[in-house]
């Protein structure tokens, strides 16, 4: 993983271990939910090299005040939010390549004159549910045509993961792989219970994250709003 720009004044929302955990548990070539006859049943989960895409909580929405600073409702001048949000994934190679794809929608206060709004937005890659490995800061330029209050625009972003980084180490594919049966001893014991398993999971699990670059001011509205 290469970083292309240092992280700055960046308030992330951390997403729950256990939510990410849930959907990286083992990876292998069966199919999520097939049954495993010869081990006396089982459901298998499989687990992919992907970044999970997604919007941190907080940033998928952004308003712009007029005047500056400004908090009141009647001086809110436009709002955009972030939507569909859809992820690809280009899993061969030495590298994962991820990309994102979302719509930007916008709604202005004045239907007046044709306007411009340039917005800046934030693509991350988030190791482990905490730790930012990647960060790079683009903009959406919405165009509000002469008289409509609305606007919106489409945009991407790449992410690109090292796959062995991204990869469990053979010692945890094989304790979360163990058949366990009925009856034994250990068949009852979650293995995401061990902290080094629970640890090697997180730290081989990726996010491609998309938000608004926000100020604190604006990451503090959309908080209390």
């Amino acid at each position: 993983m290469r970083a292309r720009l240092p992280f700055k004044d960046f308030a992330i929302v951390k997403l729950r271990l256990a939510a990410i955990i849930a959907v990286t548990l083992l990876a292998g070539c069966r199919h999520a939910g097939d049954i495993t006859d010869e081990n006396g049943g089982g459901v298998y989960a499989v687990r992919s090299s992907c970044p999970i895409a997604g919007i941190p909580t907080g940033t998928g929405d952004i308003t712009l005040f007029d005047p500056a600073g400004s908090t009141d409702s009647r001086a809110i001048d436009v709002t955009a939010t972030i939507t569909q949000l859809r992820g690809f994934c280009q899993d061969s190679g030495a590298d994962v390549v991820s990309t994102v794809t979302f719509t930007v929608t916008a709604l202005r206060r004045d239907a007046g004159p044709a306007r411009q709004v340039i917005l800046p937005y934030f693509d991350v890659a988030l190791r482990g549910g905490s730790t930012i490995e990647a960060k790079q800061v683009g903009a959406v330029a919405l165009e509000f045509p002469a008289g409509s209050q609305h606007a919106t625009t489409r945009a991407q972003a790449s992410i690109r993961v090292n796959r062995s980084s991204a990869t469990l180490p053979a010692e945890v594919r094989a304790i979360l792989t163990r058949p366990r049966k009925a009856g034994q001893a250990d068949a009852a014991i979650d293995p995401m219970a061990d902290p080094a398993v629970r640890s090697a999971v997180a730290n081989a699990t990726f996010e491609h994250l998309v938000g608004f670059q926000l100020t604190q001011d604006q990451l503090k509205y959309n908080a209390t709003r």
